[in-house]
């Protein structure tokens, strides 16, 4: 009895203790903060779900999992957000950064290449590019969205395949701004196993265009072996989601020299084989120089008198030959041979430059403007400057006429050019056009000695055709050290093929005078695959 009340006064002593009651506290606390953070887990993990779902689980009976994964997906898809593709918030600087064109989403960039959106990719997290609208005058009443694939919007059409959606600030009629939009997807095209499009959608401003201009639309077709064919938007609440989509909007912004070299020697490959110009080639002169003309807005006043001048230096020349020709009589490719038989091409500024870059590399561009263009027409007057310096041509300068037509306004108001000097006419002086004449005919005339020495002999099997479709001139002489300054004719140097020094055949440093091409398939450009030569073999004898 007396162990028994031991105990009781122990427990009560103890019961009644401050450090009981201290530890009691503690434990009820610790309990209590637990519970909180669960709960609090709980509640985010459950504000994470939709509203409409949160409210649908608290009041719905308990569902198999099956009708819980249908709900899911008619609520993903009833989310899916369709934004304007013009966002006029930007219409201040709609071609900077990510434009005013599908304004909410950035570009990806490979060194060196175009700005571009593919989808689906990580980028986009899987989800497919969805476009709706119909307005060919205002892109802000046409939308983009993202969408998942097992969760497309309602009433949206799946289409199959590569898609190019192209959005252009100018348009798809003018040479140089349908090819500025259209050699990104190209160049896209070669460094993905050459896929295909099987559609094409074009923007202009964010305004649905349903055409192209035929010598753009010739192009492609020589490229991809097929016509592009443009999707028509038909129904203004029926969306069109991608199962595939690149996109482009900032034309060739962002592509090195090195890319833009790479990929029109590709497009100048593949609409000579396409037009199959190559069997002409013995017709070919020395030195061809041609004179391009227009009609109408920037042509020339007096054109024999123009005619006459390049006529007389052309004689003067060797070998030189001189076309006179007019880009809108001539046809797709008619175009393309006239540019692989000329040396010099001498034209007025306009949209026919834009096939300079169909003559072999190393050709010369005389260019001509009216009055006005040199101080009111910015860097506008300098773009096939740069598509010369991009196809690995030679700009040899402009001539700017000194007079013409007067403007009302000062000639440093911006209005004078729309309304006098853009499509103003040209006029011509006879001397300066002499003496230009002279000077780049007997640089092209050195070029040619150069590149076929009478003193040294090369035979090249089958390759001919190839170096025909590809734009490069062979033999070549090459200066320098490395025992070349003799003058020897080596292999030309050049990025589909290399150096002479580096060649891809692990041959000897110096070709010395046979060179033996064994092509398996010489109507196939060089970047048609990663082997330049499709299988072919460069030997030494």
């Amino acid at each position: 009895m007396a162990t028994i009340a031991s105990v009781w006064r122990r427990l009560v002593t103890c019961l009644s203790s401050l450090k009981f009651y201290l530890i009691l506290l503690c434990l009820v606390a610790t309990v209590f903060v637990l519970l909180q953070i669960f709960s609090f887990q709980t509640t985010q993990h459950s504000l994470s779900l939709p509203p409409g779902l949160l409210t649908y689980l608290k009041h719905q009976p308990e569902q198999t999992s099956g009708n819980k994964t249908a709900y899911l997906v008619e609520k993903l898809r009833e989310s899916v957000t369709f934004l304007p593709l013009k966002d006029i918030r930007f219409s201040n600087k709609p071609l900077e950064g990510h434009t005013w064109f599908m304004s909410s989403l950035l570009d990806n960039q490979t060194k060196g290449e175009a700005q571009y959106q593919e989808f689906p990719s990580d980028s986009s997290n899987g989800r497919l590019l969805c476009l709706k609208g119909i307005d060919e005058h205002d892109g802000s009443w046409n939308y983009y969205a993202l969408a998942w694939p097992e969760a497309l919007p309602t009433n949206a059409m799946l289409q199959e395949g590569l898609t190019f959606v192209s959005y252009n600030q100018y348009d798809y009629g003018n040479l140089w701004h349908g090819l500025s939009a259209a050699f990104p997807f190209v160049s896209w095209s070669l460094r993905n196993q050459c896929e295909k499009p099987q559609k094409w959608v074009l923007y202009h401003k964010g305004e649905l265009r349903y055409w192209m201009g035929n010598w753009l639309s010739e192009i492609l077709t020589a490229t991809y072996g097929q016509e592009p064919e443009i999707i028509h938007f038909v129904d203004e609440n029926k969306p069109v989601c991608f199962e595939k989509a690149v996109v482009m909007r900032h034309n060739e912004g962002g592509m090195s020299r090195e890319k833009r070299l790479e990929v029109l020697d590709h497009l100048r490959c593949k609409v000579r084989n396409y037009c199959n110009i190559a069997s002409s080639e013995t017709s070919k002169p020395r030195i061809g120089m041609t004179l391009l003309l227009r009609t109408g807005a920037r042509s020339f006043k007096n054109v024999s008198a123009v005619i006459n001048v390049f006529k007389r230096e052309c004689e003067r020349v060797d070998g030189c030959v001189l076309s006179v020709s007019y880009s809108n009589n001539l046809t797709f490719c008619e175009q393309v041979e006239l540019m692989k038989r000329t040396d010099v091409l001498v034209s007025p500024h306009g949209a026919q430059l834009t096939n300079l870059f169909l003559m072999d590399r190393n050709s010369s561009v005389m260019e001509f403007f009216p009055k006005g263009w040199l101080k009111l027409a910015g860097v506008g007057q300098l773009v096939y400057k740069w598509g010369a310096n991009w196809s690995g041509m030679r700009h040899e300068g402009a001539w700017h006429d000194p007079f013409g037509e007067t403007c009302k306004f000062p000639d440093t108001d911006k209005r004078c050019m729309s309304l006098v000097y853009k499509n103003a006419m040209i006029g011509y002086n006879e001397t300066y056009f002499g003496e230009w004449a002279r000077l780049v005919l007997g640089k092209v005339n050195i070029r040619k000695k150069e590149e076929i020495p009478e003193h040294n002999h090369v035979s090249l099997d089958i390759s001919p055709r190839r170096s025909i479709l590809s734009g490069i001139r062979v033999p070549k002489v090459v200066y320098g050290e490395d025992g070349r300054n003799a003058g020897v004719p080596v292999w030309p140097e050049d990025p589909r093929v290399g150096s002479p020094v580096k060649m891809r055949s692990g041959g000897d440093a110096m070709i010395t005078r046979h060179v033996t091409l064994d092509v398996k398939d010489v109507n196939t450009c060089p970047l048609d695959e990663k082997n330049d030569l499709r299988g072919g073999r460069i030997s030494f004898p």
